[in-house]
């Protein structure tokens, strides 16, 4: 009784492999990009994808249109981002190293969760660069107060959106080949009802209470309200953040408790963890 006594209280805590992935997962960013393939390479291609929304609204001769876009097209660019969460946790089977995961004393969930932090950092990097220095070359320029929406939101709107897509990784795990289905489908339904390309209101009112499900629906919402000037403007976007991190609170521990019934399952041996 007692080494087993010693054996239960050595085994890390679930915070300590939260951290533990974290540094991991930062590793795995530094092997996929340096400074300069990021900038030149990922980042470019979402300035040019947030402006190319933008000169849509050139084209419609819309000014109201044209900001519209770039506002929204300019925070989902984080959020398309960090749905990689749903295929980075995926990876863990390609690289053989899930049995061990399994087998391991601790928690799983921790792993499969710190080592998804990854793409927290880069997706708010783009969206905030995006909304910072697109719309001023389109003609609109945001006051401080403006800008320090932005800057609350996009970290807020991020770090939701991760715990949204937690609870898809974890489905996926159970059938890696559709983690790249998973994705795009899952950030091409929120980008068409959250409110991003068209308003949510354009929807019927199922789609809209659908829409309701996802975070950065919310923190949208409160950040038109404050760059467009409503009144009560702040006291919107504090209400659509705290629903956003409910939102997003939500979904990361029904996330954490799928990735347990996953690990579960596994050591029961009634999933094939080898392929």
């Amino acid at each position: 009784m007692g080494s087993r006594d010693i054996d239960v209280r050595r085994r890390p805590s679930s915070a300590t492999i939260f951290a533990l992935a974290m540094r991991t997962g930062l590793g795995d960013l530094r092997t996929n990009y340096t400074w300069w393939s990021w900038t030149s390479g990922w980042l470019l291609r979402c300035l040019m994808e947030v402006a190319f929304f933008g000169l849509i609204g050139l084209l419609l001769q819309s000014p109201q249109a044209t900001f519209f876009l770039l506002i929204g097209r300019g925070l989902f660019v984080g959020v398309a981002e960090v749905m990689w969460v749903i295929q980075s946790t995926a990876w863990e089977r390609g690289s053989g190293t899930l049995p061990l995961l399994v087998a391991a004393p601790g928690r799983a969930w921790p792993v499969f969760a710190g080592r998804s932090t990854q793409w927290l950092g880069s997706a708010t990097a783009t969206s905030l660069v995006s909304l910072l220095t697109l719309p001023p070359l389109f003609g609109f320029v945001l006051t401080p107060l403006q800008l320090a929406a932005v800057a609350l939101v996009v970290p807020v709107t991020i770090a939701a959106s991760y715990g949204f897509a937690l609870p898809l990784a974890a489905l996926v795990l159970r059938r890696p080949s559709w983690r790249n289905a998973a994705s795009n489908v899952a950030h091409n339904v929120m980008v068409l009802v959250c409110g991003a390309l068209v308003p949510v209101a354009f929807w019927p009112w199922p789609v809209q209470w659908f829409a309701q499900l996802f975070p950065v629906t919310h923190s949208l919402r409160g950040l038109r309200a404050v760059l467009d000037g409503d009144p009560g403007d702040w006291g919107l976007l504090s209400a659509s953040l705290a629903l956003a991190v409910g939102l997003g609170l939500a979904w990361f521990l029904l996330g954490a408790w799928l990735l347990e019934r996953f690990a579960e399952a596994a050591r029961q041996g009634t999933i094939d963890i080898d392929t």
